[in-house]
């Protein structure tokens, strides 16, 4: 009996070295991969500090880290057990930023970096560790800029419905108002709803934060489905929201109340609004879905 256990002591103690080396291995390569993608990564962080859109880039990869963290239990009992399947992102990853770097594409480039490290992951340390770390994997995403191409084509879209919503709660009002395109045509001045105030920075904003607000107040796929996707018509709503009240406080007080710090300290006020009907629809959903466990 204690040749035994003296045996399966020393099978633990080898599974757990062997186990050990793993890991450092598996983090030495993505550790490596890190340095190979320095470059894109660096100018990346630039475009955050630059365009105000992605200011919440910096927020990302400290929030992945922080849910990688969270699952250690479950990554302590978790079997490393290498996957080919791994080779699949991974290939996907290279194709991704050789076209990137063929087309001088920056979005296919960032994006092949988050494609590789899921691809690392789950070669080598298989598919119950990535099923673990799946989340905070893809939320990495989110840190990604949108091209410009693309930001244009949906920006324009976003400007005339916030114009064309604006000019209708001005009309009911009784503030004499008309739109032309993006333009609000009041009585004394004209009010142009540029791409800054198209709503897209609070939309990618609010969608991020409604990714985080559902992966800590609700736990079922379907309640943070809708907290997600419900952030998008939230944005849409809020920044017409903003429109019209820099329509009405133009009107009142003149062009100064559509730049400087009145427009800045509106779209923090708004911003906050946005946060807080998030925050009610997380209640709401407790209050009429609560958690049977």
């Amino acid at each position: 009996m204690a040749v035994e256990a003296g045996t399966e002591i020393a099978a633990a103690r080898d599974q757990s070295r062997s186990r050990a080396r793993a890991v450092w291995a598996a983090g030495a390569i993505i550790a490596l991969a890190v340095v190979v993608y320095a470059p894109i990564l660096y100018y990346m962080v630039i475009h955050w500090k630059v365009v105000d859109d992605y200011s919440h880039g910096f927020l990302i990869a400290p929030l992945a880290v922080f849910f990688a963290w969270e699952r250690r239990p479950q990554l302590r009992h978790a079997v490393i057990e290498p996957s080919w399947w791994g080779v699949l992102p991974l290939c996907l990853g290279t194709l991704t930023l050789t076209i990137g770097r063929l087309g001088v594409e920056l979005m296919n480039m960032r994006v092949s970096f988050v494609l590789t490290l899921i691809g690392l992951v789950l070669m080598l340390l298989g598919k119950q560790v990535f099923r673990i770390l799946a989340f905070p994997l893809l939320f990495l995403f989110l840190m990604v800029p949108l091209p410009q191409s693309l930001v244009n084509v949906v920006a324009f879209p976003l400007q005339l419905i916030a114009a064309d919503a604006a000019t209708g709660i001005l009309y009911l009002l009784q503030i004499p108002a008309l739109r032309e395109g993006n333009i609000i045509h009041l009585a004394t001045t004209q009010l142009f709803v540029e791409q800054a105030c198209s709503g897209l920075r609070s939309l990618m904003a609010l969608f991020t934060l409604g990714v985080i607000f559902a992966y800590f107040f609700r736990k079922t796929p379907a309640e943070r489905l809708i907290i997600v996707a419900s952030a998008i018509p939230i944005a849409i709503l809020v920044n017409t929201f903003r429109v019209a009240l820099t329509g009405v406080l133009t009107h009142h007080i003149g062009q100064e109340a559509a730049s400087g710090w009145i427009h800045q300290t509106e779209g923090m006020f708004t911003f906050a609004i946005a946060m807080v009907l998030l925050l009610t629809e997380a209640w709401i959903l407790k209050k009429i879905w609560p958690r049977r466990w």
